[in-house]
């Protein structure tokens, strides 16, 4: 009992040794309010939709970051705790899900379901953007908010036992105690451009490739001007006859002293496939995946493919799948002790270069003991027959 009870203690963190959080509920993109409403809030359904549904850049840097960690080789030191990890949460994989989560919105919530018994049985990951939290008295979460439609659900930070019923991951957030940051927003602005540069290229081939122009009168200096029903006549005609991708190329009959006079500056002057290439660095950028990695042209940091599918795993999957794994484990840890889960970096391939130049080096190391050499190599003593 006494284990029990330093354990629930843990969990609750002391009545009186933390410090107290902002209790108001703050938005965790709440700075976009400022410089006088000059950019617009940023709003996460929206944000998704023009990213992750709308741009291919952005949706495939999410998909090589999600599915990397998703598919990464595990390791646990408890055979359940593993088949709950690699268990899928509602048709798709856990791990996946979290990681996307957490690159579009910063925050991952994972309800730990159990049987009768108080065992779990099942890790399912709620959508973050329907997730609030309850700050209790010294603005600690006390409660999980989940919103669908017109339907809320409170779900308690521990359950009548003590044991945790809600795993909360987040990315770092400097200005918020209760919401981590996520890496949308931060790419929400060059997602903008990109998707802007590609309607203006679409919109100009509909347009057979002409920029627009205005229509210019020039009937002398003796000449009045165009009457109104000569004005309007013609602005119907122009909308009628010219405008619109099914009117594209239709040849222009001038008359009357009107001259057709390009107002636009061409795509070689705006150099749009300048700014799209940039706009999509910015935004692999954000998502922390190689440029090389998404096919994007000019960018020679990295000198082959091998090299930027390293920095990959070194950079941007190990770091992630170390947040989430431990986190898990963390809140599974009441129910498997000592509970380890890890990457098994044996296993990537992207990093057998890396490991064999360890291995070497272990190898060549004398002075150390063959048990030394098998622990910093991470690997079991040789009489464990784990």
């Amino acid at each position: 009992m006494q284990f029990l009870s330093s354990l629930r203690s843990a969990f609750k963190g002391g009545a009186g040794s933390r410090v107290p959080l902002a209790r108001s509920f703050q938005s965790p993109w709440g700075w976009t309010y400022e410089q006088g409403g000059a950019r617009a809030p940023f709003e996460y359904r929206s944000a998704v939709r023009h990213a992750f549904l709308d741009n291919p850049v952005a949706q495939r840097a999410v998909r090589i970051v999600s599915e990397g960690v998703g598919g990464a080789p595990l390791s646990a030191s408890d055979d359940g705790a593993m088949a709950l990890v690699n268990a899928s949460s509602a048709g798709q994989s856990l791990l996946e899900t979290l990681a996307a989560h957490l690159l579009l919105h910063g925050n991952a919530f994972v309800q730990i379901a159990k049987d009768g018994a108080g065992q779990p049985v099942e890790l399912f990951a709620l959508r973050p953007e329907r997730v609030a939290i309850v700050p209790g008295e010294d603005g600690w979460p006390a409660a999980y908010r989940y919103r669908l439609g017109e339907r809320t659900l409170e779900l308690p930070v521990e359950d009548e036992h003590g044991w945790p019923s809600v795993v909360h991951l987040k990315a770092f957030h400097p200005a918020d105690d209760h919401y981590g940051a996520g890496c949308l927003s931060a790419a929400e602005q060059a997602v903008a451009i990109h998707n802007a540069a590609a309607h203006w290229n679409r919109a100009l081939l509909e347009n057979a490739a002409r920029p627009s122009g205005a229509l210019v009168y020039d009937g002398g200096a003796d000449t009045a001007g165009l009457t109104t029903d000569q004005f309007e006549r013609l602005k119907a005609e122009l909308q009628s006859a010219y405008q619109g991708g099914g009117n594209a190329g239709r040849p222009m009959l001038l008359e009357g002293g009107l001259k057709w006079q390009s107002l636009s500056l061409s795509p070689a002057d705006m150099d749009f496939a300048e700014l799209k290439s940039a706009a999509a660095r910015d935004i692999a950028l954000a998502f922390g995946v190689p440029p090389m990695l998404l096919g994007l042209p000019g960018d020679n940091t990295y000198a082959n493919y091998r090299e930027a599918n390293r920095a990959l795993w070194r950079l941007t999957l190990l770091p992630l799948s170390g947040k989430i794994l431990g986190g898990l484990a963390e809140g599974l840890s009441p129910w498997f002790p000592g509970l380890s889960l890890t990457v098994d970096l044996d296993q990537v391939t992207a990093l057998s270069e890396d490991r064999e130049r360890l291995w070497k080096q272990v190898s060549a190391a004398e002075f150390l003991s063959t048990e030394e050499k098998r622990s910093l190599l991470g690997l079991a003593p040789a009489g464990d027959t784990k």
